[in-house]
């Protein structure tokens, strides 16, 4: 190629570069460098096309090119530079041995420099990672307090994003959800300038709706995945950042009750996050596609994704569990919460496990062990300040309390849940709470309550494409005959219904949110009453007396 062709390239690529068409930056520079290697400052536009395209096996070696430029160059700062981009690829992709070969590098370049430098400052982001994945919480905060500063007396506003970033990681990791997310929402100011380059950008918005959505603020998380849709809308040839920002629509459309199209936002978010060798953000992607499996009652390819996504180093805990409970398998469901329980989880990461275990709990018949779990959710709930924890955690103790027998309490708790999810517009929660309603209503005499509560959760789960939870309504729909009942109670003739169907006691238990040990007792009930001895007798009489 001619000297003029390389020119033209290159000026080609410049001008794709600062429109952010990087398919075409990265063809024309590569062109150019092929033909006449770039010089390090447009090599540095060359890596972020690479990046930015999703070609991070190139943008490795460019930074590896452009490290070794600036050493020759004498520039030590701007190749420390380098290697800390380097260190951060390679941890994001889980390669920690040589991230911190290179993060060990940089620093020894920066201490030979003997000046302050705004390079200091960014080796203290993997060190805040660093404590943050140790729980050390505190000590993440001060660090990556110490990296705003410097990029406050340099004048870098992506440092400050970065560092405020962090900072409210760290507080939402403590369950101080209120002082973080006010720090996330002054990192996307602080992100938003037109000097921050664009791999920093695109972290700063994937790091804070990843927070939003860790400290139960959908509300916030949706606000900020409008912005980063638009932010990739504007650069239609990027790659990078848009599986994320697929993956966090689909949990919103999720949570709005739009599943056929949250699952095609995972499927092809988890093909995105893949293509730019993102393995975390590939495990989310394939739990989320878990999550719509399981609650669209397909249990063998909720099964399958959960794997999946435990293979990419997501764990797959509370889906997985609830899987468990779903196939009638309590203990399962139980054992692998205590497990992830029993580490060091920090507060709203146990406000994800909780709901479940105290569930699995109840499936098992320990209603003791059930209200701790419920105990804890609302103290965690009290701390964050969190309504979306809050509903939750009344969603939790009035199956608790159910189980226990007061349903007027659960009632109340279950009212104010209630109207959370209206207001946050989550039908599949609504409903949850409402068949949670409509079985404390009968629990109290009021079955035209019972009646209105359980067909409105019934219709919304249809709606939804929820086949296994509208086979649990129409279990406790079911009205009891007008003419003789033989003796039973209307509780009784639940549970006969449910045993006639071929369910087991804690199938039963679960269906009719109450213990184990419970159920039994109606069993042994109607055994008396009907005067039989077992559940296939039992059966029999109900159908020869039309009770079923």
């Amino acid at each position: 190629m001619s000297q003029a062709g390389v020119r033209e390239h290159l000026e080609n690529g410049r001008k794709a570069y600062a429109d952010r068409a990087w398919a075409d930056a990265y063809a024309a520079l590569d062109d150019a460098d092929r033909a006449s290697p770039l010089e390090p400052d447009d090599l540095e536009l060359l890596a972020t096309s690479a990046s930015m395209t999703g070609r991070i096996d190139e943008y490795l070696t460019l930074l590896e090119r452009i490290h070794h430029a600036h050493l020759d160059a004498g520039h030590g700062l701007r190749a420390a530079r380098a290697a800390f981009w380097a260190g951060m690829t390679l941890a994001t992709r889980g390669d920690l041995g040589p991230a911190g070969g290179w993060f060990a590098h940089a620093q020894r370049l920066i201490e030979r420099e003997e000046a302050e430098c705004v390079e200091s400052g960014y080796l203290l982001v993997p060190q805040t990672y660093q404590q943050l994945a140790a729980g050390d919480c505190d000590a993440a905060f001060a660090t990556a307090g110490q990296a705003r500063v410097v990029g406050d007396r340099f004048s870098d506003g992506a440092l400050v994003a970065v560092g405020l970033l962090l900072q409210g990681e760290a507080r939402i990791h403590q369950g101080l959800a209120e002082q973080g997310l006010s720090l996330l929402d002054e990192a996307m100011v602080a992100v938003t300038a037109p000097d921050i380059p664009p791999i920093l950008t695109g972290v700063v918005y994937c790091g804070v709706i990843a927070c939003c959505e860790d400290a139960f603020d959908p509300r916030r998380a949706q606000e900020w995945t409008t912005a980063l849709t638009r932010w990739c809308e504007r650069q239609p040839q990027m790659v990078s950042f848009t599986g994320r920002c697929l993956a966090h629509r689909a949990g919103i459309m999720q949570l709005h009750g739009a599943w056929d199209d949250a699952l095609a936002e995972a499927r092809l978010a988890r093909e995105r996050c893949e293509q730019a060798m993102n393995r975390s953000a590939t495990g989310q992607a394939l739990y989320q596609q878990g999550e719509l499996h399981r609650l669209r009652g397909e249990l063998a390819a909720a099964e399958a994704a959960y794997r999946d996504a435990s293979r990419f180093g997501h764990e797959p805990q509370p889906g997985l569990a609830l899987l468990r409970l779903r196939q009638g398998d309590a203990a399962a469901a139980a054992a692998a919460l205590r497990r992830v329980l029993s580490g060091r989880v920090e507060p709203l990461r146990r406000a994800t496990l909780l709901p479940a275990y105290a569930e699995a709990m109840l499936a098992v018949s320990d209603v003791v062990e059930a209200q701790r779990a419920a105990d804890e959710l609302g103290e965690i709930a009290a701390q964050s300040g969190s309504a979306v924890v809050g509903a939750i955690a009344d969603r939790v103790r009035a199956a608790v309390v159910l189980a226990g027998g007061d349903p007027e309490s659960a009632v109340l708790a279950l009212r104010e849940a209630l109207l959370v999810w209206q207001g946050m517009n989550a039908p599949y929660e609504v409903a949850r709470a409402r068949l949670l309603i409509g079985v404390a209503c009968r629990a109290l005499g009021d079955e035209d309550g019972a009646a209105l509560e359980l067909g409105a959760a019934r219709s919304a789960f249809a709606d939804l494409g929820a086949p296994l939870d509208v086979a649990d309504v129409d279990a406790l729909m079911q009205v009891p005959p007008v003419a003789d009942s033989h003796g039973l109670t209307a509780r009784e003739l639940e549970v006969l219904r449910l045993v006639a169907t071929g369910r087991t006691n804690r199938e039963i238990a679960r269906t009719l949110v109450v213990s184990e040990h419970t159920v039994a007792r109606h069993v042994q009930n109607i055994f008396a009453k009907l005067r039989v001895s077992t559940r296939a007798a039992a059966t029999a009489f109900a159908f020869e007396h039309e009770l079923v």
